[in-house]
C-alpha cells in the first residue's frame, strides 16, 4: 500500500499574545513610566537576540491556535476544511504551506504544494503578469520550456490577456485572483492548497474554478485541500470532509457528515453585553433554533437590563452582513404598541421570521431602539451563521455536478461556455 501523500502527526502552534497588565495603582510617577519602557526596550531586545517573537505588553500568554491535530490524505482526494472564524483553518493550511513553522508535531508533504491562501500571495507588486506567472512556476520547480507550455492555458483561463504587461499591483483583488488560482492550478502541482480566497471572485469565476478543481483531483490524480465557508461548494467539490474547532480537528470522514456535524453546532455568538444610552443595557442575544438554515423560521431572543424607566416607541432587530448592509428587519413590537420598561428591571424582547430568506453565509444581529430622550442602535451584538437546508445541498449538488461533468467532457474552457452549460 503506498504512503499518504500528506500525513500529519501531533501538529501544534502556539503563539505568545501581549496584554497590557490590569493591575491598578493609586498613582504613576515619571520614574515608573520609565522604567516600565526600560523594562520593555530590554526584554524586546532580548527576545530579538533569541529569535524569539517580539510581544507588546506586560503580560504574556501562550495561546495555541493548533492542538494534537492528527490526520492523513492519500493522493487524488479531495478534502474540505469546514469550522467557524477562528477555528484554526488558516493556521494549518499556512504550516502545510510552509509559510509558518509548527510549534511542535511533524508534517511530511510528498510532492510539490501549490497554494493560494490570500490575495496576491506569492506575487511580487512590480512585477507584471507575465514575469509573475514566470516567477511561481520557477518556485514550484518547473523549467522554463514547461511554463511556456502551459502559459497561453495560465492567460486563457484567467481572463487577462490586455493586462498581462501591467505590474499586478494595479491589478483589482478579483484579477489578483483569477490570476494566482490559474497559475495554481495549471501548473501542476501534485498538491493543490486554497483558502476562502474564491470568495473574492465573481459567480462566473468561482463556477469555473470549482470545475477546474474537480477535473484537475479526477483526470490528473491531484490532491486537493479546500477551506470554505460555502457548504454548497464544500458538497460540490470534496469527497472527504474535516471539522475545526478550537484549534481541534474531527476524524476524516464523507463530506455530507462533516456537513452535517456543523450543521448540529450552535452558530450563533453572543458579542458581549453593550449598552444603549443611559437607559437600557443588552446582556443576552439567542437564536433559536441554534443552527439557522435557509428557508426555515427562526427566533431572536434579547434580554435588556433597564436603568432608567423608559417608554420604547420603536425597538427592532436587523441582520446586516459583515460589510454593514441590512439585509432583514424583525420588529419586537406586537401591533407596533408602545413598549414600558421599568427602572431596575429585567426585561425580554422578542422578535420571530416565519421564513429565513436569507442566503448562506455570516451576518451579524443588531438592535436598534428609540424612547423619548434617545434613538440609537447597537450593531455586531451577534455573530449568526447561516447554512444551507441538506436537502437544498443535495437538490443543488446534483445539478451542478451533472452539468459540470457535460460541460468539461466537452472541453468546455470559457467562463461563457461554463455559464451556459449550468442554465
Amino acid at each position: 500500500m503506498s504512503s499518504p501523500i500528506i500525513s500529519v502527526e501531533n501538529l501544534g502552534k502556539s503563539y505568545l499574545v501581549g496584554h497590557q497588565s490590569s493591575r491598578q495603582e493609586s498613582y504613576t510617577a515619571l520614574r515608573d513610566v520609565i522604567g516600565r519602557h526600560a523594562k520593555s526596550f530590554v526584554c524586546k531586545g532580548l527576545d530579538m537576540a533569541r529569535g524569539r517573537q517580539i510581544v507588546q505588553g506586560d503580560e504574556v500568554e501562550e495561546f495555541w491556535a493548533l492542538k494534537d491535530i492528527n490526520f492523513e490524505i492519500n493522493e487524488g482526494e479531495v478534502v474540505g476544511i469546514i469550522g467557524r472564524n477562528g477555528a484554526g483553518k488558516s493556521t494549518l493550511l499556512k504550516i502545510l504551506s510552509r509559510i509558518t513553522e509548527p510549534t511542535k508535531g511533524k508534517v511530511t508533504l510528498r510532492g510539490r504544494v501549490a497554494s493560494l491562501l490570500e490575495v496576491g500571495t506569492g506575487f511580487h507588486p512590480e512585477l507584471t503578469g507575465r514575469e509573475n506567472i514566470f516567477l511561481n512556476g520557477a518556485i514550484l520547480g518547473m523549467t522554463r520550456v514547461e511554463i511556456k507550455k502551459k502559459f497561453d492555458e495560465i492567460a486563457d483561463f484567467a481572463g487577462v490577456e490586455q493586462f498581462l504587461d501591467t505590474p499586478v499591483k494595479r491589478y483589482s483583488s478579483g484579477m489578483y485572483v483569477r490570476l494566482a488560482f490559474a497559475v495554481a492550478a495549471h501548473l501542476e502541482p501534485e498538491i493543490l492548497i486554497v483558502d476562502e480566497v474564491l470568495a473574492v471572485g465573481d459567480a462566473k469565476f468561482q463556477a469555473k474554478c470549482i470545475g477546474k478543481m474537480r477535473d484537475i483531483a479526477k483526470r490528473e490524480g491531484r490532491t486537493i485541500l479546500f477551506v470554505t465557508h460555502d457548504l454548497r461548494n464544500a458538497v460540490r467539490l470534496c469527497t472527504k470532509g474535516m471539522l475545526m474547532l478550537d484549534g481541534s480537528n474531527s476524524q476524516l470522514m464523507p463530506i455530507n457528515k462533516v456537513v452535517d456535524k456543523y450543521l448540529s453546532l450552535d452558530q450563533t455568538v453572543f458579542l458581549g453585553e453593550r449598552e444603549f444610552s443611559e437607559e437600557l443595557t443588552v446582556i443576552s442575544l439567542d437564536v433559536s433554533p441554534n443552527s439557522i438554515t435557509c428557508d426555515t423560521p427562526f427566533k431572536l431572543v434579547a434580554k435588556l437590563r433597564v436603568k432608567k424607566s423608559c417608554i420604547a416607541r420603536d425597538l427592532h432587530f436587523y441582520i446586516s452582513t459583515p460589510s454593514g448592509d441590512r439585509v432583514s428587519l424583525l420588529d419586537c413590537r406586537s401591533e407596533n404598541r408602545l413598549l414600558e420598561f421599568k427602572s431596575g428591571s429585567i426585561v425580554t424582547v422578542e422578535a420571530s421570521a416565519e421564513r429565513s430568506s436569507l442566503v448562506s453565509g455570516h451576518y451579524f444581529a443588531g438592535l436598534c431602539v428609540r424612547t423619548d430622550d434617545c434613538f440609537d442602535a447597537i450593531e455586531h451584538l451577534a455573530e449568526i451563521c447561516v447554512a444551507e437546508n441538506e436537502s437544498t445541498l443535495v437538490q443543488y449538488d446534483r445539478q451542478y455536478l451533472g452539468a459540470l461533468s457535460m460541460s468539461y467532457s466537452s472541453s468546455v474552457t470559457s467562463s461563457s461556455d461554463v455559464e451556459s452549460s449550468l442554465r
